[in-house]
């Protein structure tokens, strides 16, 4: 197994005796689109800070393609929950002028510029002033500069903030590219439908703690309700470990009782030889597990 591309080991970080973030660890491996939860303020941004090199944590270790965060700066991307494009300045300019800054000669910069305006469609904002354009067209922008120089790791935090639905599904598309392209990336986000459609993997903090890390699909097995939805041909048989069934539509839902498996009630029905025609069994989706999981811990 190949090293992660990004570690982080212990991480603690402390704002006037207030402890933000509280021995946090986790990996990001190459490729991957890895989702970093939380609910307000319970240290996500100080966490993405700390991997940028923006604050030094007391204790703990960030390495970056085997390098410290500094050493490996021209190598990262960030969009920040907190927007700082120069107002000022003109849309093409300000993109030529921050891929320079991460080591891109110009005439490249403006070849990227161009390739990466025509694909948000804000080529024909491209002379246009920063304070000029709307919220969601900033924010566009912002996502393009924080890209522009080709990063092996792109960390982004919020980036749907502020988009409408269509500009929304065209993000997700781009950084699906860039996933498929190679790049790594790092997603904070409040839309839990959104990191659930893009992420492998995910770590939750509350209060400055790692309470939820690992898989995705995992997670999502772990907290699945005991349910099964399935269409079948006939009646019912009936079955063990099923607790009660309704009746929506043509469907059936079985609740399982405690420590029954979906597969054995499969199996049930192969061996009554019933005509199964759907079997799906039940998932939390992310927004629950999450609300969960941080109730559980606040009140713990």
């Amino acid at each position: 197994m190949s090293d992660p591309l990004l570690s982080v080991q212990g991480l603690r970080k402390r704002f006037n005796g207030f402890l933000a973030v509280d021995g946090v660890s986790f990996e990001v491996s190459h490729g991957e689109i890895f989702g970093l939860l939380g609910p307000n303020g319970a240290g996500k941004t100080t966490t993405i800070r700390s991997v940028m090199d923006i604050i030094k944590a007391e204790e703990g270790q960030v390495t970056i393609l085997g390098n410290s965060p500094a050493d490996a700066r021209s190598r990262v991307g960030y969009l920040p929950e907190e927007r700082g494009l120069y107002r000022d300045m003109r849309v093409h300019e300000v993109l030529v002028y921050l891929a320079q800054l991460k080591g891109v000669d110009r005439s490249t910069a403006q070849k990227n510029a161009e390739t990466w305006l025509e694909r948000v469609d804000l080529a024909d904002r491209h002379g246009s002033r920063v304070k000029e354009l709307s919220r969601g067209m900033q924010q566009k922008l912002q996502f393009i500069a924080s890209l522009i120089h080709g990063p092996d790791l792109l960390i982004l935090d919020e980036p749907f903030q502020g988009l409408d639905p269509v500009n929304v599904e065209l993000l997700k598309a781009l950084i699906r590219e860039l996933q498929a392209n190679g790049t790594t990336i790092v997603l904070s986000a409040h839309e839990m439908n959104l990191v659930e459609a893009l992420c492998d993997r995910i770590l939750l903090i509350n209060r400055g703690k790692s309470v939820l890390y690992g898989e995705l699909a995992a997670i999502k097995q772990q907290y699945a309700p005991s349910t099964v939805r399935l269409r079948v041909q006939g009646e019912l048989p009936d079955l063990t470990g099923v607790m009660r069934v309704e009746q929506q539509d043509q469907q059936y839902i079985l609740t399982l009782a405690s420590g029954a498996h979906p597969q054995a009630v499969l199996a049930d029905l192969v061996s009554a030889d019933i005509e199964v025609q759907s079997y799906e069994v039940g998932s939390a989706p992310l927004e629950e597990i999450f609300i969960s999981v941080v109730k559980e811990e606040t009140h713990a």
